[in-house]
């Protein structure tokens, strides 16, 4: 979304591209698409609207003025409710929907392929296949399960990463072979849920479904810490995806060490979406949508990745807002709702990529 320049060269007004506007930083001055900061702040506002709605709704109804005075910390009638039971699960679920769509559109940026996401190209599943047989052999805490998830997504993504190599990294090759480690490592983790216990095995398929439920400050507080670790590095991947979106030869003429910068998107997509995974569980499809949202309502070049991380809490919370809400007393697994809007989605893509290569070849 933004780009920066030396102040000079942009008052010469020889380097501004259309559709961008100037902002000005001490001596720096920064290029800013302009149609993708009113798209971000659109959805600061949508995601904010939808914050207060999911303090506000529940078994009981909570004033909007009530549920602020809870977030600001000022006293109320209302804080168990809103401070000890939905504010934490809302930060989670911001957390983790934020994570997932900076995730999917780096992993969609260098596969250069809009069906490529950590849950369709074997990442989560093998965050999956590794904490749920760590549940199978009595590993239960969620201290250590988010850890487990991260190392299983980043062995996974290694694996996929080595087999799809061939002298370089071809995207329909990493897609393909991406969707078979899923398959592979989703049947792992099948076999770990028949040789576990009863208990452990319903436990392991809630936690596969991907949830909020009981979700709280435990694993709010790491998520924000690791998030705020990587904040540098998703910055740097914000710049260097311009450079991974050009083809082969005019980045190589440009000195970009290509090799470099697609491991270095895809390790910190990795790690977003398994951390992710890890507190939430391999909540499906947020990764794939909101990238290609984002890529959709901006019409930039490159998926912007702010505007994708926001889609991604959008998501996370309105869904988790209806799965509690649209068939209360009982209540849903949020991966169940990101299924339910993901998967035809999915359809439609792939028929739309065939279509468009079906008509590029008449």
């Amino acid at each position: 979304m933004t780009a920066t320049v030396p102040t000079g060269r942009v008052r010469q007004g020889n380097i501004r591209p259309a559709g961008y506007a100037v902002l000005r930083v001490h001596k720096a001055a920064l290029l800013v698409h302009r149609r993708a900061a009113v798209v971000a702040v659109g959805l600061a506002v949508l995601l904010a609207a939808s914050c207060l709605a999911y303090l506000c709704v529940g078994e009981s109804f909570v004033h909007p003025a009530e549920a602020l005075k809870v977030v600001f910390g000022q006293p109320s009638a209302d804080e168990l409710v809103v401070g000890t039971l939905r504010e934490p699960r809302l930060a989670v679920g911001l957390l983790v929907g934020a994570a997932f769509g900076v995730a999917g559109g780096l992993i969609q940026t260098v596969a250069r392929n809009p069906l490529a996401s950590p849950d369709i190209i074997g990442i989560s599943q093998g965050a999956s296949a590794l904490t749920v047989g760590a549940m199978t052999f009595g590993i239960t805490s969620y201290t250590a399960l988010p850890y487990l998830s991260v190392l299983g997504g980043v062995l996974a993504a290694a694996l996929v990463y080595v087999f799809a190599w061939r002298g370089g990294l071809h995207a329909t090759r990493f897609v393909l072979i991406g969707i078979g480690f899923a398959i592979a490592l989703r049947s792992v983790t099948t076999l770990f849920m028949t040789k576990g216990d009863y208990l452990v095995a319903q436990q392991a398929q809630i936690w596969m479904t991907g949830s909020l439920n009981g979700r709280g400050w435990a694993e709010a507080n790491p998520l924000g810490l690791v998030l705020l670790v990587l904040l540098p590095f998703v910055f740097w991947a914000a710049r260097a995806q311009r450079s991974v979106t050009m083809d082969d030869d005019t980045a190589t003429a440009l000195g970009v060490r290509l090799g470099r910068v697609r491991l270095g998107l895809v390790l910190l997509g990795v790690v977003l979406a398994s951390v992710a995974t890890g507190a939430a569980g391999p909540v499906d499809f947020v990764a794939l949508l909101a990238p290609q949202i984002a890529r959709r309502l901006t019409r930039t070049a490159q998926i912007p990745l702010f505007c994708s991380a926001l889609l991604g809490a959008l998501i996370m919370v309105v869904a988790d807002l209806l799965a509690r809400r649209l068939f209360s007393p009982t209540e849903l697994p949020v991966g169940v709702l990101t299924a339910a809007v993901g998967a035809p989605y999915l359809i439609w893509l792939i028929i739309r990529s065939r279509s468009v290569r079906t008509g590029g070849t008449q």
